[in-house]
């Protein structure tokens, strides 16, 4: 088995002890949380994500959090090694902007910048944005994006006539030196089609391993009848401790924090959400309170008032350390992790169960990497439990 890559995440909509709503298919301000998204509390999160071990960081995109691009590349200046796993929606620039934007993002942050193409599933929010494309037809659209941007960064001079995009006589004066590496997910045939084509990862929310081994499987068919190969990455949140005990009590202290009135609220707006990966979280709970274990140690109690990934491994830094390995067997390489608070769970997480993880063969800091940047840092981290949260 493969060692293991971790990323971990930056609320760049706030942060708290508590859940913070808001997410996919949710109005402006339906974030915030206790924490505001200062550049100073990002920092804290990105020094702690760069010290333990973890590879990126995702940001989100939409109208409930602060712009990607912008925020990310005013961290790059406080960071040594991390990467920015920059959420963007393809449409909303021009295909010849956004490469131009990777490789001077690439340039600049000295080849730190990874991208998740997020289409959108939500019409009445990218109308909200100019767009007024219905589901399928953006999915075409973001093919034709990725074509162009792809043959851009090759180096290509690109004449394109689609359905949506026409470029003429397009070029980049410097291409991005390395390419970055495209993030991608979407659980529809449409989406299953463009990840096939032009992606280098494809990302599943954090559902049960049964499930997660069918759409492993079936991303990878389709991405070998285009004569590619893709690698696997989910996205999940975390509450790990040194017992299970203290781990579940910590999850019935975030559902204890949710008024029923909010769960009520948010769900209703979820459920107009056109995206198919949205309504298979919004089937693991069913917006009820009851049964939110729903395979061991997986625990859908996010989803209750947040949008996108909406579960959680709960449980022992041992237990948590399974479940991830079994996701691992299923062919899941990449894990984009997440926790409230963000700062603390980084820690609970990085000196708890990545420790496991490498004594099992599984996981490397990267610093340990001969010539990495910050590898003056110890190969070797001295882990100790982190005495509360």
């Amino acid at each position: 088995m493969t060692n293991l890559t971790f990323h971990w995440f930056l609320p760049t909509y706030g942060d708290s002890r508590d859940i913070v709503g808001g997410g996919h298919g949710l109005p402006a301000g339906a974030a915030g949380g206790a924490r505001p998204a200062t550049l100073a509390y990002l920092r804290q999160i990105v020094h702690a994500a760069e010290q333990l071990g973890f590879v990126g960081a995702l940001t989100p995109t939409g109208a409930w959090c602060e712009d990607a691009w912008l925020t990310t590349a005013m961290l790059t200046e406080t960071t040594e090694r991390l990467k920015f796993l920059v959420a963007f929606r393809p449409g909303l620039v021009t295909p010849t902007l956004a490469a131009q934007m990777g490789a001077t993002f690439q340039r600049h942050s000295g080849g730190r910048l990874l991208l998740n193409v997020v289409t959108g599933g939500e019409s009445h929010e990218q109308r909200a944005y100019g767009d007024f494309l219905d589901k399928d037809a953006r999915y075409a659209r973001t093919d034709e994006f990725l074509h162009i941007v792809r043959a851009l960064w090759r180096g290509e001079s690109v004449d394109f006539a689609g359905e949506h995009l026409r470029v003429e006589d397009a070029r980049l004066n410097r291409v991005p030196d390395p390419v970055p590496d495209i993030y991608f997910g979407g659980s529809s045939p449409a989406a299953g089609r463009v990840a096939a084509r032009h992606v280098d990862a494809y990302l599943t929310w954090g559902e049960p391993p049964a499930a997660v081994a069918e759409k492993v499987a079936w991303v990878n068919g389709l991405a070998a009848a285009e004569g590619r190969t893709l690698r696997q990455g989910i996205r999940l949140h975390v509450i790990s401790r040194d017992t299970g005990d203290q781990a579940w009590a910590q999850a019935r202290r975030l559902l204890d924090g949710i008024d029923p009135a909010t769960i009520e609220k948010v769900q209703a707006g979820l459920a107009r959400s056109e995206s198919e990966g949205q309504k298979r979280m919004l089937a693991l709970h069913g917006g009820s309170r009851d049964g939110l274990e729903i395979s061991p140690n997986l625990w859908a109690g996010v989803g209750l008032v947040r949008g996108g990934a909406g579960t959680a491994l709960v449980g022992s830094h041992t237990e948590v350390a399974d479940r991830i390995e079994e996701y691992a067997r299923l062919g899941i390489t990449e894990f984009i992790m997440s926790g409230h608070p963000h700062v603390e769970e980084a820690y609970w997480f990085g000196e708890g169960v990545l420790p496991i993880l490498r004594e099992r063969g599984l996981w490397e800091h990267p610093a340990a990497a001969p010539g990495a940047p910050g590898a003056h840092e110890p190969a070797s981290i001295p882990f100790a439990s982190t005495g509360g949260s």
